[in-house]
């Protein structure tokens, strides 16, 4: 049976932060808002949490996940960033935005995709900001879309019903934006648009579409 904490939105509360973290290093997965939407989490070290995510969302191996940092220092350590790569994530981080980058060598093997990159994010939330803090590492997430619903769950107790034996926490701030984050690659010479979501795509040089 999953743990529900109901934590504040702008100021979580510590001991709900460090429970969260303890149950994270205890190899659990959680559920935990973001500035785009609701996603599930679990350590990066940790495979077999890793592949409760992935049975969650009734995913395979080529399904990618994403390291989401405390900061763009946090982010070099895992992937490779050149200077217009920097110059990009830094006009435009925090916030819900996921970079899809070249990974080093600190990357576990079982997470690189064919071309040894990985998905990157710094979120804007302060739950999210707080319990990575606490953490003191990336953790290791996807984006809570259940295989039924075709899109992303963005209520906590809805979450709950859902997940109750599947999970080991819910951390309940209400709800977020709803959308999914915009997707860039930057791991090739210009800018490439994989997704467009919440985030503007317009400081990367791409145009929106006008609305009909």
């Amino acid at each position: 049976m999953a743990q529900y904490f109901s934590v504040h939105p702008e100021n979580p509360q510590p001991r709900l932060i460090r429970a969260a973290v303890d149950i994270i290093r205890g190899g659990g997965v959680i559920a935990y808002p973001t500035d785009s939407c609701y996603a599930l989490g679990c350590h990066i070290g940790d495979k077999a949490a890793m592949e409760r995510i992935r049975r969650i969302r009734d995913v395979d191996e080529r399904h990618h996940f994403t390291l989401v940092c405390r900061s763009l220092s946090e982010v070099s350590q895992f992937a490779k960033v050149d200077n217009l790569q920097y110059r990009l994530m830094r006009a435009n981080t925090p916030g819900s935005y996921t970079f899809i980058l070249r990974a080093t060598r600190d990357v576990p093997r079982r997470l690189l995709t064919p071309r040894h990159t990985i998905g990157v994010r710094v979120p804007d939330h302060a739950v999210a900001r707080d319990l990575l803090e606490a953490l003191g590492e990336p953790l290791l997430s996807s984006t809570l879309i259940l295989p039924a619903h075709g899109v992303a769950l963005n209520d906590a107790g809805e979450i709950r019903r859902q997940l109750e034996h599947a999970v080991d926490l819910v951390l309940d701030a209400g709800g977020c934006d709803g959308q999914v984050t915009t997707v860039i690659d930057l791991s090739t010479d210009a800018p490439r648009l994989i997704r467009e979501g919440r985030g503007d795509i317009r400081p990367f040089g791409f145009v929106k579409e006008a609305l009909h």
